[in-house]
């Protein structure tokens, strides 16, 4: 969430806001001077206007291009400051916004072990050294213990306080959490500093994939072990992304020279170790002999007055060169070159002689420039002469620092501050004002740098030619984030078409086994009610069978019956008529033996009506057991069809549920491999962009130090043409009327302070105006050398055999890195084509073992369904079979004998 305020710059979130003060800075502080310059901005001296504390002051703007991830990074670094409390880390005092710039404010420190060796132009002692790599280990120890990660450890981030003590600063590519995993810090995504090189292997390999923790730290203060003892990092003069490839694939650096001791060559080889789980940790190192051995309290704070000195030397030297300037046209006109000469030549031993055995004559050559928006704007203010700057020695000027470039777009302290505190013209101080105003110049001489007019002129110009650069890495950075991004996003689209493809199958399975219960539900249904239906058939057939027998008994009874009767009736006539011829028998006995006839007949036809009414029942009896014994049978044969049609209902069921899997199977195979090959494709065409943009890089870069070398060659060539020196008259006299200005201004203040001024407090407040008046004119010079040596280089000049050969060894270099180059990105090429053909012998792997899996399961079920299938039919068999036996022996009981093979009147069972 941006800041809804410009002016108050509030944001909305309220979490967030409470990372800031609401104060306006510009109320609260007040003398900013510029001390340093980077990528992410610039870095200031300033006073609290009411505490009257120094402090320094990052700003960091968060608008123009990637404004939202610039505002990220000002929230993840205000985050981290915040939870430091720590003597060897920077003491981190609040943050204001302002007009879309983040205002970090921090305590002071008077430059970074980076300045030393800037200024002094030569290693560190080995002491010295260790002293400082000691207080920035204890600031390691400190953050590894809490899981974090600094990832930008340099000598630059390594600053110095006026008491001797390490500081740790500049965290804003610092991790929260460890281990990490982004590939981010100056060594990669800056290519304004040499810091490049710092990078641990482990993080250049993170670049794509794994992970990294606390002991990339060691490896950049390691590196930043050898910068201090030989002012260069390894790898200096090699390009960032060649230099980067180079430390991935080849040995650890080394200490080159052979002057240093066991113990410190055995402390930075123990940092460099290439493996990290080999690499110690912070703690590790705390008990290395090299930063446990006896050393002086007192030698950094020995090194930063000698560094304080030289630095003051160095500003007064530039300072002698202006008013070289200023005097010559004032009293003689113009400086012949021979004379320019001789006094720069006095300038450099006077120098010398100051600096004493310990330092090292710095170079007065700087890089070249232009005049500065500070110069420019200087023309604006008073106009007086220059004849007081005669009344000036160089010993007596400090070295308070004052930046040139930024002056009046970061409103910081200038020669008007002193009469318009608030920047808006016309508007006059009170009275309490111009005492407040008199006081901060009264203190303004605590003011101490270690870093000269220069080394800040040169840093900003530096970063000024370097902001092409800067934002080619940049956008290497961005375009690897959006790399990232894109790799995320199609896994993401693919994992989500694949759970959607699963889904799916998963879908067309449930259905499939619904729609099978279904079907066998119904099945059930159907074969009940077949059941109930056949059985009420054969019930209703059992009794039509039972009243057919019946009827066609009563029939056979009845005419048995009548039979008899026709029977007895012819009997009994037939007596008659024997009686009737038989006339001698006595009426009454024939009357007695007709009777005993009678009931003789009687007798014997109820004897056969009784046996053939017993022959009917054991007829009916027997009949209907037998009909009964085949009703069971059609049961038991029902029962066989109908769990054979169930059974073969599962098993045409098991087969399309199989078939349908296999279809599965082979669509999710289809999709694996067409997924795999679509993020292949991807991965490799961001590898061949992101190559192609390093090989584009290595050749801008490439011809930017064929153009540097071709500017060092013009600038070593200082015979010029006679047509020449009109220029250089010319660029002369323009600095010579800005010094004019300049000391009209410093008149004006030096009266006005006078006036608001107690006479006690007179000769401090005049020495601190004379310390800022010197530091002016000694950045003049800067500037002054820069828009000469620029002239010059704009001149094509033929370079000498000596330089014609350093032309050489610098195209063989080039030559040798793009190769290097060329090979890494081969090297990567190979690597991403075998982990893609990994990838996919690991697909293929899963895809089989997948397919046995369903193979095995559909041969187990399959098993599992024939076991259920026998299992089932013999349980069937086995209980039919016990009823029938059941049933034969109680008919056996029953005196029926074997009913199986009694065959039944036709029409009689269906």
């Amino acid at each position: 969430i941006m800041p809804s305020s410009t002016r108050k710059g509030v944001p909305k979130d309220p979490e967030l806001a409470d990372l800031f003060f609401k104060d306006d800075p510009e109320d609260v502080f007040c003398d900013l001077h510029e001390i340093g310059h980077g990528s992410f901005g610039a870095v200031y001296f300033a006073r609290n206007s009411y505490s009257n504390e120094v402090v320094a002051i990052k700003k960091m703007s968060y608008n123009g291009k990637q404004t939202t991830e610039k505002w990220q990074d000002i929230i993840k670094e205000v985050k981290f400051l915040g939870q430091l409390r720590h003597p060897n880390t920077i003491e981190y005092k609040g943050c204001y916004l302002k007009d879309n710039t983040a205002w970090l404010v921090m305590e002071y420190c008077l430059g970074s072990a980076s300045d030393l060796l800037e200024v002094h132009k030569k290693p560190l002692q080995e002491m010295e050294i260790a002293a400082i790599t000691h207080g920035a280990l204890l600031g390691l120890a400190y953050l590894h213990s809490h899981n974090m990660i600094h990832r930008d450890v340099k000598a630059g981030n390594i600053l110095l306080t006026e008491l001797g003590q390490v500081k740790l600063a500049d965290f804003g590519s610092a991790s929260i959490a460890s281990p990490a995993n982004s590939f981010v810090g100056t060594p990669y995504w800056s290519f304004f500093c040499y810091y490049k090189k710092k990078m641990a292997p482990e993080v250049i390999l993170a670049m794509d994939e794994g992970q990294y923790e606390g002991k990339v730290d060691i490896w950049s203060l390691g590196i930043t072990c050898i910068e201090l003892a030989e002012r260069k990092p390894p790898l200096f003069n090699m390009n960032a992304m060649s230099a980067l490839y180079h430390i991935a694939q080849n040995d650890s650096p080394t200490l080159q020279s052979n002057e240093w001791s066991d113990l410190f060559r055995s402390f930075v080889d123990y940092c460099l170790l290439k493996i990290p789980q080999e690499r110690p940790s912070s703690g590790e190192l705390l008990r290395h002999d090299f930063v446990r051995r006896e050393r002086s309290p007192r030698i950094l704070i020995d090194l930063i007055q000698r560094t304080k000195d030289a630095v003051r030397e160095l500003d007064n030297l530039q300072y002698r060169k202006m008013k070289k300037i200023l005097y010559q046209e004032k009293h003689n006109g113009p400086m012949g070159e021979s004379q320019e000469e001789e006094e720069d030549s006095e300038a450099a031993s006077c120098k010398m002689n100051s600096l004493g055995s310990n330092h090292s004559i710095p170079s007065t050559s700087v890089s070249t420039g232009s005049q500065s928006s500070s110069v420019n704007s200087m023309q604006e203010m008073l106009d007086d002469g220059c004849s007081d700057m005669t009344m000036m020695h160089p010993q007596d000027y400090g070295s308070t620092l004052e930046s040139s470039p930024h002056t009046k777009k970061d409103h910081h302290y200038n020669w008007d501050d002193g009469i318009h505190r608030d920047h808006r013209p016309g508007l006059r101080p009170s009275s309490s004002d111009r005492s407040s105003q008199a006081q901060n110049y009264k203190n303004q001489g605590r003011f101490a740098t270690i870093k000269s007019a220069s080394l800040v002129t040169k840093q900003i110009h530096e970063h000024e030619q370097e902001s092409e650069l800067r934002e080619q890495m940049s956008g290497y950075k961005r375009m690897r984030r959006q790399h990232q991004k894109q790799l995320i996003a199609l896994e993401n689209k693919l994992k989500a078409e694949m759970d959607e493809h699963r889904l799916k199958l998963q879908k067309e399975v449930e259905t499939q086994a619904n729609n099978a219960y279904i079907e066998l539900e119904k099945l059930a249904k159907r074969h009940a009610v077949h059941t109930d239906k056949e059985m009420k058939t054969l019930l209703t057939d059992e009794k039509k069978f039972q009243q057919q027998i019946a009827a066609q008994q009563k029939k056979e009874l009845t005419t048995f019956l009548d039979n008899q009767k026709k029977q007895y009736k012819l009997c009994k006539e037939k007596i008659k008529e024997e009686m009737n011829e038989d006339h001698s028998t006595p009426k009454k006995e024939k009357q007695e033996r007709l009777s005993k006839h009678k009931e003789n007949m009687q007798h014997s036809q109820a004897e056969e009506e009784a046996h053939l009414l017993t022959q009917q029942r054991v007829y009916f009896d027997r009949n209907c057991r037998a009909f009964k014994r085949k009703v069971m049978i059609k049961r038991h044969d029902l029962e066989q069809e109908q769990i054979r049609e169930e059974l073969n209902k599962k098993k045409t069921q098991k087969e399309m549920e199989h078939a349908m899997l296999i279809r599965h199977d082979e669509s999710m195979q289809e999709l694996e491999h067409r997924q795999l090959k679509t993020l292949q494709k991807l991965r490799m065409d961001l590898i061949r962009q992101q190559h192609q943009t390093e090989l584009e890089n290595q050749i801008e870069y490439n011809n930017r130090r064929e153009r540097e070398l071709h500017r060092k060659h013009v600038l070593e060539l200082r015979q010029q043409p006679k047509n020449l020196k009109a220029l250089e008259l010319q660029i002369k006299k323009q600095f010579q009327d800005t010094c004019k200005v300049q000391t009209k201004q410093y008149k004006a203040l030096r009266h006005h302070q006078m006036e608001v001024t107690p006479k006690a407090e007179h000769k401090t407040v005049l020495k601190a105006l004379k310390d800022e008046q010197t530091r002016k004119l000694a950045i003049l010079a800067e500037q002054y050398e820069q828009s000469i040596n620029e002239m010059m280089a704009s001149q094509a000049l033929r370079l000498d055999e000596a330089q014609e050969a350093e032309c050489q060894a610098l195209r063989q270099q080039l030559q040798q890195e793009m190769e290097l180059l060329n090979a890494y990105q081969s090297k990567i090429k190979m690597q991403t084509e075998a982990q893609h053909e990994r990838e996919l012998q690991k697909l293929e792997q899963k895809v089989s073992l997948r397919r046995a899996h369903l193979e095995q399961k559909i041969e187990e079920e399959l098993v599992s369904l024939q076991k259920e299938r026998t299992d089932r039919i013999k349980h069937l068999l086995e209980r039919q079979e016990r009823e029938t036996d059941s049933f034969d022996m109680e008919s056996l009981r029953l005196g029926f004998g074997n009913l199986g093979t009694l065959d039944l009147p036709k029409d009689d069972y269906r």
